[in-house]
C-alpha cells in the first residue's frame, strides 16, 4: 500500500513539473514596452472566427496565428497603429473593436441616439393631457359640485 502511494506522489509531483513548463511564455520578447504592447494589442484586437473574443482569450487556431503575426509585427519595431492598420487591412474593419465612422458604419452610431429621441417623444405624446369637450349641462354640474366642496 505504501507502494502505491509513494507511485502516486511521485506521478502528481512529475506531473506539477511539467505543468510549470507549460507556464513558460510562448512569445518572448526584447524589453517590457514590446509585451505590453502586445498584450494591449492582443485584447484590442478581436479574433475572426469568435464573433466576441479577442485574440487573448480565443483558443481558435486562427487567433493564434493572429497572435503570432501580432508577435512578429511588435517584434520588428512596429508601433500599434501599423498593426492595427496590417490587420485592418487583411481581416477588415470586423478585427477592430472600435469601428472607424464612415458610410457603412454610421449607422452603429446613429441608431442608439435615433431610438433613444424616438423613445423620448413618444414618451412626451403619450402624457399629453386628453382635452375632452364637455357640454353646458355636464358643465354645470361639474362647476355645482365645484361649489358644494367649498
Amino acid at each position: 500500500m505504501k507502494a502505491m502511494s509513494r507511485l502516486v506522489c511521485l506521478l502528481l509531483g512529475l506531473q506539477l513539473a511539467f505543468t510549470s513548463v507549460a507556464t513558460e511564455e510562448k512569445y518572448p520578447f526584447e524589453n517590457a514596452q514590446q509585451r505590453s504592447l502586445f498584450m494591449e494589442l492582443s485584447k484590442e484586437l478581436r479574433c475572426p472566427k469568435c464573433q466576441n473574443q479577442n485574440l487573448a482569450d480565443s483558443d481558435a487556431m486562427i487567433a493564434a496565428d493572429l497572435k503570432r503575426k501580432v508577435h512578429e509585427l511588435v517584434l520588428a519595431g512596429n508601433d500599434k497603429d501599423q498593426v492595427i492598420s496590417y490587420m485592418k487591412q487583411r481581416y477588415g474593419d470586423f478585427v477592430y473593436y472600435q469601428p472607424p465612422v464612415n458610410s457603412m458604419t454610421i449607422w452603429l452610431w446613429l441608431l442608439p441616439a435615433l431610438f433613444i429621441v424616438l423613445a423620448l417623444a413618444a414618451l412626451v405624446m403619450s402624457r399629453k393631457k386628453v382635452s375632452v369637450s364637455l357640454d353646458a349641462q355636464q358643465q354645470q354640474k361639474i362647476n355645482e359640485l365645484l361649489e358644494r366642496d367649498k
